[in-house]
């Protein structure tokens, strides 16, 4: 891979707006750090006391959410499940995961696939995809509460839906804690309270516009931020060779997890296919598209 991201990711915090929230942000705190191999960062708003034990709760919870769904540490439950083939007795939260895969496996028209590992690592490692692409079929993974199997020659990853799950988890926590105002970036962003306003950028075409977040999330894909291998792009469509119709995909909606999974997918799907797909997601969902000639449009 030429970058050590998973994707670059175009959306940064701007500025959050007047009103209410200038009152807030007197009382805002942040912290930033890394988790899922990428820079993440909470702004939230609170009394100083509060704000670092709850602070000090999430760093766990993300090492914790972390430890499942990793890649990289030959330790996590999908490291083990992808060596062996088989997960038993999956935590819930692996489940819950696995059932919005199903989701959005079938929102996309099985487009997204996290059954995909297998090229990724094929095309990273300059391999024939062959063997790579006849092992991928989200359909043959089978779940259940005792026991995750994979079929012969699988793997997963949830490099396009972990982060924002991660998100989505923490957004809640901080919700339950009687939180009213944040904005939690684990690779997505996700809104509690807002508005919050959010700059949209392409890696070819630099600044596009801006978003804003009000107790919704969004994700962005562009598929030249990073490659595998000399040069494949790091979003492969998992059905076809198609190549990626898209520069940047950045998708706002209610759930940073479907946001990130969505944005993905999109980057390899027509115009067709992703008002097909909308029909399938939240209501409000946006999608907006940056072609490789840098023209915009935004469906919903």
């Amino acid at each position: 891979m030429t970058l050590s991201r998973r994707r670059f990711l175009a959306v940064t915090a701007a500025s959050v707006c007047s009103g209410t929230m200038a009152m807030a942000q007197a009382r805002s705190h942040s912290w930033s750090g890394r988790a899922f191999g990428s820079d993440v960062s909470i702004q939230l708003s609170g009394p100083r006391d509060q704000v670092k034990l709850t602070l000090d709760r999430v760093i766990v919870r993300m090492r914790d959410i972390e430890h499942l769904f990793s890649l990289y540490d030959p330790s996590s439950h999908l490291s083990r499940l992808n060596r062996t083939g088989r997960l038993k007795s999956p935590p819930p939260e692996f489940l819950r995961l696995m059932d919005l895969c199903s989701d959005m496996h079938t929102a996309t028209q099985g487009v997204f696939d996290p059954s995909i590992q297998p090229l990724w690592a094929a095309l990273a490692q300059g391999k024939d995809t062959s063997s790579a692409r006849r092992a991928i079929g989200w359909d043959r993974v089978h779940v259940s509460s005792g026991a995750i199997s994979l079929a012969k020659h699988q793997a997963l990853t949830f490099n396009g839906i972990a982060q924002g799950f991660a998100t989505d988890l923490v957004r809640a926590d901080l919700y339950r804690e009687g939180f009213g105002q944040a904005l939690i970036n684990i690779g997505e962003y996700a809104a509690l309270g807002g508005p919050f306003t959010l700059s949209l950028s392409d890696p070819m075409h630099g600044h596009l516009g801006t978003r804003r977040l009000t107790d919704t999330a969004i994700a962005t894909s562009s598929t030249t931020a990073m490659s595998l291998g000399k040069s494949a792009s790091h979003i492969q469509h998992p059905i076809t060779n198609a190549p990626a119709l898209w520069s940047t995909v950045s998708v706002k909606t209610d759930q940073a997890a479907i946001a990130d999974a969505t944005s993905t997918a999109f980057s390899v799907m027509s115009r067709a296919e992703i008002r097909q797909a909308l029909s399938h997601l939240p209501v409000g969902t946006e999608v907006t598209l940056v072609d490789f000639n840098g023209d915009i449009e935004t469906l919903s």
